[in-house]
């Protein structure tokens, strides 16, 4: 077995990777500033690390993961203040609206979701431990800062050159550029506007909140320990997030925070980065609304690699959609394949090896898709010829399900379609409860006056019977008999699916 490789930023070179204790990878993951529903551009990270994550679970090993939720920093105050509510009244309803972006997105639940919130003691008590280390000074205006040049190695990360640091010199808000690169705030003093936001707690300093730096060493710490494998995120949180992670979080243990950095290339819109202060935004939401399915903005992502920088377009998402489509029909013919030949099981083999190693090369997601492309071009090839070898189509089933597994590209039109645009009428072959629940609409059974649901069940069934009897010329009239109606036939792994458009 060849080497799982991964781009290290903080060596800039690409790396052999595996976890430092047993079989279980320790891995955090920076998340959303919730005060505003997360964007198309956060989720390419997120769809990067999800990726990751699947990738390590097939090469064999667990995945702990954290993502944490900041609900206390300055764009969420200003928020509060801007709305007269409070930091949770904030934050809490965009919590929930990225859990069901993420879910619409199929990226894998991590195992701990934790809440800046939730974590002040841990905070504190990092601070403590930078003061007593002589790290950290409470200054003037009552707030704790880092100071940075007691810190020799500060800047290694990000490559900046500390000769342009100025000593003593601070900054309070919690994003900045390398060319400001000053002391940075661990613990900021209370101020009206963050006590009106139930945003202040009390502390040996006075009452105050933590900087949004210090939060992440101290939930990531508290978590996984002192020594992480690897930490993720996007490359905009190189500096100052991830350097200034780095610097309190060896600053108070003295041991390597974390073993690997892992970040993902911007998304782009019109060559630009997408981004909020821009406003070149767009949502999971009016991805959703515009019809676009979870399975193409996948493939859109993952044919790019996580280090390249990816421009936005609708042509490009529509060219994957259009991909995931074909993947979806292959899985179809897949499904109710008989048998097959033997060159569709070395195909299988062929696909499922190629895959392995391109993720385990640096993540190529690239080259993982063209694999399955190939499969899926070898493969309908060869159940043109339909052979009458059994396990081959079972083994062919058996890869087709491992690959799909991680990257998770197939379609599923019930969580596609924009409301009240398509009727969905998704069953199995033949599944039990007979014809209703072979109509159910997004598991509810079509009212007994729905114009034309009742014939489209009864042609599907009869197509069902036509493709298991081998009979594809009838299956195939059934389907243009279907499409002449206004009905859209695709066959997935879970049964075929009816839309109709309205």
């Amino acid at each position: 077995m060849t080497d799982f490789r991964l781009y290290n930023t903080l060596t800039r070179r690409v790396e052999p990777f595996a976890p430092a204790h047993d079989d279980t990878v320790r891995m955090y993951t920076c998340g959303p500033t919730v005060y505003n529903p997360a964007h198309l551009g956060n989720f390419r990270t997120f769809l990067f690390e999800d990726l990751l994550r699947r990738a390590l679970q097939l090469r064999g090993w667990k995945v702990n993961q954290v993502m944490n939720l900041t609900d206390v920093e300055d764009k969420i105050i200003q928020r509060a203040s801007e709305l007269g509510k409070t930091i949770d009244q904030v934050t809490d309803p965009v919590i929930e609206i990225f859990h069901a972006d993420r879910k619409y997105l199929r990226i894998q639940p991590a195992e701990h979701y934790p809440r800046a919130t939730d974590y002040i003691p841990q905070m504190i008590a990092l601070v403590e431990r930078l003061m007593e280390n002589g790290l950290a000074y409470q200054a003037d205006d009552h707030s704790v800062y880092f100071a940075i040049d007691r810190f020799p190695t500060y800047g290694r990360l990000s490559r900046l050159d500390t000769r342009q640091l100025k000593p003593g010199a601070r900054v309070a808000h919690d994003d900045y550029s390398k060319e400001n690169a000053r002391d940075f705030a661990l613990w900021k003093a209370a101020k009206a506007e963050d006590e009106a936001a139930a945003a202040a707690w009390d502390s040996p300093w006075g009452r105050g909140r933590p900087g949004w730096h210090l939060e992440c060493s101290a939930m990531a710490m508290d978590i996984l320990g002192e020594t992480l494998d690897l930490h993720c995120g996007g490359i905009d949180l190189i500096f100052p997030h991830h350097e200034d992670e780095i610097a309190q979080s060896e600053g108070a243990t003295g041991k390597t925070f974390s073993r690997v950095w892992c970040h993902g290339e911007f998304l782009l819109v019109d060559n630009s980065k997408m981004a909020k202060r821009v406003g070149n935004v767009s949502t999971v939401k009016e991805l959703r609304e515009a019809g676009s399915s979870a399975a193409a903005l996948r493939h859109f992502i993952f044919s790019t690699h996580y280090r390249k920088q990816l421009n936005f377009t609708e042509e490009a998402l529509d060219a994957s959609a259009e991909a995931v489509r074909r993947i979806g029909g292959f899985a179809g013919r897949l499904r109710d394949a008989a048998a097959g030949t033997p060159a569709l099981a070395a195909s299988a083999e062929r696909a499922e090896a190629a895959v392995r190693e391109a993720l385990a090369d640096d993540l190529n997601g690239p080259e993982a898709m063209a694999a399955l492309f190939t499969f899926v071009s070898e493969g309908n090839a060869e159940l043109d010829r339909r052979g009458n070898d059994v396990g081959a189509v079972v083994r062919a089933r058996e890869v087709y399900a491992l690959i799909n597994g991680v990257l998770d590209v197939e379609p599923d039109v019930t969580r596609v379609a924009p409301d009240g645009t398509v009727e969905l009428l998704l069953g199995a072959t033949e599944p039990e409860g007979g014809e209703a629940a072979a109509g159910s609409v997004d598991g509810q059974a079509p009212s007994a006056g729905s114009e034309g649901i009742a014939w489209a069940i009864e042609r599907r069934t009869a197509r069902a019977a036509a493709r298991a009897g081998r009979d594809f010329a009838s299956a195939d009239l059934i389907r243009d008999e279907l499409g002449e109606a206004g009905w859209q036939v695709r066959d997935t792994p879970s049964g075929t699916v009816l839309e109709r458009f309205h």
